[in-house]
């Protein structure tokens, strides 16, 4: 990401307390990328044909809009006190959050929620606005999410398509802006195995395996080295399933990112189920990435 282009970091807020956490760590990611941080809430309301400014019955400065306006004001407080040289502005937008956001995506830098809002369901783990924003955003989408360990790499899931490619320019140019490692993990299983019993054969070759999974990673890491030469990467075929190693390497990271779905005519109905699943699990920030238009 260039901080030239101008582009802002978008947080959408609801009030909630994971969309306060978003929203500092949206400042902290302003501040760390110098862009501009915009604090958006999706005001639905007008869409219910719901009354919104105040009425006789209210008290002084009552009022949906009112409410609305006061928790933007709160958030874009809590931005500038946790980095107070940032560049911030709040505004509300009539509709829902999803759409809202969405509608954000082309002009934005990337986009920073929390993994649950105000909408309930507590048994799901990750909110629908935030399953629906990563599956569709037209940037990266930070989901706020576990307790990032400071000192920790940044962990990229490579497997070798085009969304990998993505995720790994975006995880180099964190990894690079932390001052921090780069760590690659590429997962694999044994090709026998088809199903939940991972049926393994007898005899197999696994030090020549993980040899052959080394270089199908070192092969989606092509040219980073020269994109970012003085950036440490550790390279880390891991036998295991996908979900699993990226869960397990996020316990010690600052940040675990994953490529998205494309845009074709099925696939970008889905985020797919390794970023799914690693938004459910994820001990630490998650970043979906999705290839650039260009690419699609």
């Amino acid at each position: 990401m260039d901080p030239t282009d101008g582009a802002a970091i978008v947080v959408g807020v609801d009030g909630s307390e994971p969309a306060l956490r978003a929203v500092r760590l949206a400042a902290t990611e302003a501040a760390r990328l110098r862009r501009p941080l915009r604090v958006v809430h999706g005001f639905i309301w007008p869409l219910l044909h719901t009354p919104v400014d105040p009425v006789a019955a209210d008290p002084p400065g009552g009022g949906l809009r009112r409410t609305a306006q006061d928790l933007v004001e709160a958030a874009v407080a809590q931005a500038r006190t946790v980095s107070p040289g940032i560049r911030v502005t709040g505004e509300i937008i009539d509709g829902e959050a999803s759409a809202v956001l969405l509608g954000t995506s082309p002009a934005a830098a990337m986009i920073v929620l929390g993994d649950r809002g105000l909408g309930g369901f507590g048994a799901l783990v990750v909110g629908s606005v935030a399953i629906q924003v990563s599956t569709h955003a037209d940037c990266p989408v930070l989901v706020a999410r576990g307790t990032p360990t400071d000192d920790g790499p940044v962990v990229v899931g490579v497997d070798g398509s085009t969304a990998s490619r993505a995720a790994v320019d975006f995880a180099a140019a964190q990894a690079a802006a932390r001052g921090v490692r780069l760590r690659a993990v590429r997962a694999y299983t044994h090709p026998a195995s088809t199903g939940p019993g991972d049926f393994q054969p007898l005899v197999y070759d696994e030090a020549r395996l993980r040899d052959e999974e080394d270089d199908v990673l070192a092969a989606g890491l092509a040219g980073l080295a020269e994109r970012h030469p003085d950036l440490p990467v550790d390279r880390e075929p891991v036998h295991a399933r996908p979900v699993a190693a990226l869960t397990e390497a996020s316990r010690r990271a600052q940040l675990v990112v994953v490529g998205g779905r494309g845009h074709g005519e099925l696939a970008g109905l889905l985020l797919g189920s390794v970023g799914h699943g690693v938004l459910h699990r994820s001990a630490c920030p998650v970043a979906v990435v999705r290839e650039p238009a260009t690419d699609r």
